[in-house]
């Protein structure tokens, strides 16, 4: 039975469509079945992301509607055949997205996957609460800047009131993906820096993705930066935010470019 993920922020451009695909392909080079769920109906852009917007035949709203079956709307990634996306449509809104029918497609894809890693809109609407309503996962995607880290807080709040294990008496787990993240830039107090952020949100840190022209990069070029840059500093990043998201216990340092002095300076474990 898979483990269903929904990366989310209460802020749209921190990052969380890049890091959707990056976590999910880094997922699947380690060997796991995983698929990568566009929630963003009327907008999509995990498929571009993920090279695959001419492929797009059936969607996640068809899938819904039951006007496609899912095997139709899977588009199976060409670098990694274990990896496949379901995307979003770009022609509907998010009422077309129903209660019953995300439950009857999320169940499916629990069936036929070892993880399944939701995009979900920014925010605290319709569709950013059913991309978040069957999760066992939460990644919050979060820039180093006040805003961005209050909205933040709103989505925690949402996840433990209106998620199905929330209902449930249970508590869903969170994780706080940090991106975008300048450790020059927060030693001179222009950004939050990392203990600020952990303190305001009170959840574990999964990861810290520096500040790179390589995510920008690899998205435009349709691919996800771990597959596109491997050894780039964001990809080793999401490669070991992914490998804590499968319990392994990794010390969470942030990668930088070189390893010069100032790598080693500031790429230490992060309190």
């Amino acid at each position: 039975m898979a483990k269903v993920v929904v990366v989310t922020s209460g802020k749209g451009g921190v990052g969380k469509t890049t890091s959707t695909a990056a976590l999910g392909a880094a997922l699947a080079q380690n060997g796991a079945n995983v698929v990568v769920v566009d929630f963003d109906v009327g907008l999509r852009n995990l498929d571009l992301v993920m090279g695959a917007e001419r492929r797009v035949v059936f969607d996640l709203i068809n899938v819904v509607q039951g006007d496609a079956k899912l095997p139709q709307a899977l588009i199976r990634d060409k670098r990694l055949e274990n990896l496949s996306l379901l995307p979003a449509s770009q022609t509907r809104d998010k009422d077309a997205l129903t209660l019953e029918g995300v439950q009857k497609v999320v169940a499916e894809l629990r069936e036929r996957f070892d993880w399944v890693v939701c995009d979900s809109p920014a925010g605290i609407e319709r569709g950013a609460v059913l991309a978040m309503r069957h999760a066992d996962i939460a990644i919050i995607v979060t820039n180093p800047e006040v805003s961005s880290v209050r909205d933040s807080d709103r989505i925690i709040g949402l996840l433990d009131s209106k998620t199905e294990k929330a209902e449930n008496g249970a508590k869903i787990e969170k994780h706080l993906l940090l991106s975008r993240f300048d450790p020059v830039r927060a030693a001179r107090g222009e950004m939050l820096k990392t203990e600020d952020v952990l303190e305001i949100l009170s959840i574990p840190l999964l990861g810290i993705i520096p500040e790179s022209e390589e995510v920008l990069r690899a998205s435009n070029l349709g691919s996800p930066v771990t597959l596109l840059s491997p050894t780039s500093a964001p990809a080793r990043a999401y490669v070991d935010a992914a490998k804590r998201l499968r319990g392994e216990k990794v010390e969470v340092v942030v990668p930088l470019r070189r390893k010069n002095f100032i790598s080693r300076l500031f790429g230490r474990r992060v309190a």
